[in-house]
């Protein structure tokens, strides 16, 4: 879980703390600076503001336990712009790139940054597949690409809880049951467990969708 800037000072010493103040810093600087400049707009694809650089060294000057954190509030800080955030998602580790993910839903892209969640979802790094079904997935993923997402984490064991509003997206979707019965015959026949979260996210898809109620 991502922790609030008060959490991360209750948490860290004096020297990560100023290290992460100063951070913060340069990119509210960066994103003043562009703002400015072009109202926002982004930087070019080769520009690297010095706040990415402190992005890469957040594990090292505040601990691999805050890094996510750290990491996710100087995206925010900076208002990152999409050269930025695929930059910094492309060339990253997998710890790097986990952050993003998880920061999508909080950097205003609207559907921009899809590309980055369906890269994700091609690997086998539950770390990266976990990320990928958050907040941003569940807005911007059309049901098709969806559908393969939840699939992703059964195939991968990422537990379903891991993606953002399942109960909702999920509900009522005679397709999304179809695969998930396929997924578990599949497994059926190959000798193998079927995960019991196919039975929780297929329960879901076969329950029918409330019928809306009329306002008096």
């Amino acid at each position: 879980m991502l922790k609030s800037r008060k959490e991360l000072d209750a948490e860290l010493d004096g020297t990560a703390r100023a290290w992460l103040d100063g951070a913060l810093a340069e990119a509210a600087h960066d994103a003043t600076a562009r703002a400015q400049a072009d109202g926002g707009a982004g930087t070019t694809p080769y520009a690297s503001p010095p706040w990415e650089l402190r992005y890469a060294a957040a594990g090292r000057h505040c601990g691999p336990a805050h890094a996510d954190s750290v990491r996710s509030l100087l995206l925010i800080e900076a208002r990152a712009p999409l050269p930025s955030v695929t930059r910094l998602y492309e060339q990253g580790t997998a710890a790097e790139r986990r952050a993003v993910l998880l920061t999508l839903d909080r950097l205003g892209l609207g559907d921009r940054a899809l590309p980055l969640v369906e890269d994700a979802l091609r690997t086998n790094d539950t770390r990266l597949v976990a990320a990928a079904v958050g907040p941003y997935a569940a807005a911007h993923l059309d049901p098709h690409a969806w559908r393969h997402a939840v699939l992703k984490c059964l195939f991968t064991g990422v537990p379903v809880d891991a993606v953002a509003r399942l109960g909702e997206r999920a509900r009522g979707d005679a397709e999304l049951a179809r695969m998930l019965r396929d997924f578990a015959a599949e497994r059926t026949a190959a000798g193998r467990d079927v995960p019991a979260d196919l039975r929780t996210a297929l329960a879901l898809a076969l329950t029918t969708p409330a019928a809306p109620t009329e306002e008096s």
